[in-house]
């Protein structure tokens, strides 16, 4: 997603799965497909090459999971802590929330 509108529309009734560094938004779409929207502040990381690793991860991890994924906007929060986080764990705690938006997608 590039387009503010289309955050506006995710962030007014998002639903949330988070950890203390992170937090997924989501809400369905009319579209066969998923997308994803990314927001890493300079408030908490401040060196371009941490945001960038940061959202390298997180497509990565959309890109192998989107073919699972329900056909919703997804927006990940970067929040304080984030670049304490090494790889793998990181990775992780990412996974746990994409499963988290599946079994709720389901449920509704």
């Amino acid at each position: 997603m590039l387009a503010p509108e289309q955050f506006k529309y995710v962030f007014q009734q998002p639903q949330r799965a988070g950890s203390p560094e992170i937090t997924v938004l989501a809400r369905p779409n009319n579209l066969e497909h998923p997308r994803l929207g990314l927001t890493v502040a300079k408030k908490h990381l401040k060196r371009a090459h941490e945001r960038n690793r940061i959202k390298r991860l997180c497509r990565e991890s959309f890109r192998l999971l989107q073919h699972q994924l329900p056909s919703y906007d997804f927006v990940i929060v970067a929040k304080t802590g984030i670049g304490n986080l090494d790889n793998r764990t990181f990775t992780e705690t990412l996974s746990k929330l994409w499963q988290r938006h599946i079994r709720l997608a389901k449920k509704s």
